[in-house]
């Protein structure tokens, strides 16, 4: 009589086929005249986006969200397709105060750093406002060929409507 053998432990055997856990949303368009890429990452214990400018990556900064965020009472929503709800409260655009930015690498330059930690703390507010339940640390690298230009208000709205998109 023969002996069963177990089944062969070939790796091959073990290995299945599945898409990337990470979902990816890309948008792109003309901030100040220039083409802007921003690309959103969502991995299990980090929300990455990119912004860059010409291939440009040269400022990172991240911002631990907290499930606990405070009330969002007087500040504007996001309606669903992600677009700010309008009113007359200009308190609604400025960005959650129990949200701190801090650069990883780059943005020794003190106008770069001051964008890019103003954006990373607008984008964190939008993410807070679409999921008060959001744990995620968000990981923004940025590579705008200007800070100056970031810096102005309808250059600013640009940047933080293309990331909207990817939301």
């Amino acid at each position: 009589m023969a002996i069963p053998q177990p089944p062969s432990s070939n790796a091959s055997d073990l290995i299945t086929e599945s898409r990337y856990p990470a979902m990816t949303q890309q948008s792109a368009g003309p901030v100040d005249g220039i083409h802007t890429d921003v690309m959103c990452v969502s991995f299990s214990d980090k929300l990455l986006i990119t912004i860059t400018q010409e291939g440009r990556l040269a400022q990172w900064v991240h911002v631990q969200l907290e499930a606990s965020t405070p009330t969002l009472a007087g500040l504007q929503q996001l309606d669903s397709s992600n677009n700010l709800v309008e009113d007359n409260d200009d308190v609604g655009l400025l960005p959650m105060a129990h949200l701190t930015a801090t650069t990883l690498l780059g943005g020794t330059v003190p106008e770069r750093q001051i964008v890019g930690q103003l954006l990373a703390t607008q984008i964190a507010s939008a993410v807070a406002m679409k999921n008060p339940q959001e744990s995620r640390m968000l990981l923004l690298g940025l590579g705008l060929k200007s800070a100056d230009s970031a810096g102005r208000r309808d250059a600013y709205f640009e940047i933080v409507d293309l990331v909207l998109k990817c939301l």
